[in-house]
């Protein structure tokens, strides 16, 4: 049960985006067109390990995981950019809701975009 149920109507005009790179360097690339074009307030980055399946085949790689904190109306544009730069065939870029949070860092995404 959320602890500030006043929150829910704001917060879910935010959300967090996963994408994966293939490199530290593409990752990075993202990152910063992202923030550049003011679709992203803040993206994290992270060495992950990844096992999939792609054309009927089991693969596993390293990867880079970015966790980009946005609004979902920024959502069309960001997808836009992210398969502008991105390597992969089928690139990840899932949204999930931000279903509750601090209203200083919702405040502070909200400004920044």
């Amino acid at each position: 049960m959320l602890s500030n149920l006043s929150q829910e109507s704001n917060a879910d005009s935010y959300c967090v985006v996963l994408v994966t790179a293939a490199s530290q360097q593409e990752a990075e690339a993202i990152a910063s067109a992202l923030l550049s074009a003011r679709l992203a307030a803040c993206v994290s980055m992270a060495p992950i390990h990844s096992m999939y399946v792609w054309k009927g085949e089991v693969n596993a790689d390293e990867e880079w995981q970015l966790t980009i904190k946005t609004r979902l109306a920024c959502f069309a544009a960001l997808e836009a950019k992210v398969r502008e730069l991105h390597s992969y065939e089928v690139p990840e870029i899932i949204a999930l809701p931000i279903v509750a949070g601090s209203q200083p860092y919702l405040d502070w995404i909200k400004n920044e975009l």
